[in-house]
């Protein structure tokens, strides 16, 4: 029996790619969800299907920079789902910080 985890039975059940799109809808979810308790958007709006690309695609890029920079599962996926719930704005505005303090 796996004691892994949460994370680890997904990723047993499912995969390693599964897990990563869960963990980067899981983000954008949240990030929705927030949206909706400001106000800002109507939870089942047409602004909900906009998350779909966009998590897909932070879970591509969340992938690659975990692989990068050595992390494994599980924490990967929840860099994945952070990546996510930051969104591409505020994924650009990390990895730019980031990369400005490793200039010499």
């Amino acid at each position: 029996m796996n004691d892994g985890g949460f994370i680890d039975m997904i990723n047993s059940a499912f995969g390693g790619a599964v897990t990563t799109l869960i963990g980067a809808f899981t983000g954008r979810l949240m990030w929705h969800s927030g949206e909706v308790k400001l106000g800002n958007r109507r939870f089942f709006g047409k602004e909900l299907l906009w998350e779909i690309p966009v998590a897909v695609g932070m879970a591509l890029i969340g992938e690659a920079a975990a692989r990068y920079i050595g992390l494994s599962q599980p924490v990967s996926t929840g860099f994945v789902a952070t990546l996510a719930y930051l969104g591409p704005r505020g994924a650009e505005a990390l990895l730019t910080t980031w990369i400005g303090r490793r200039k010499p």
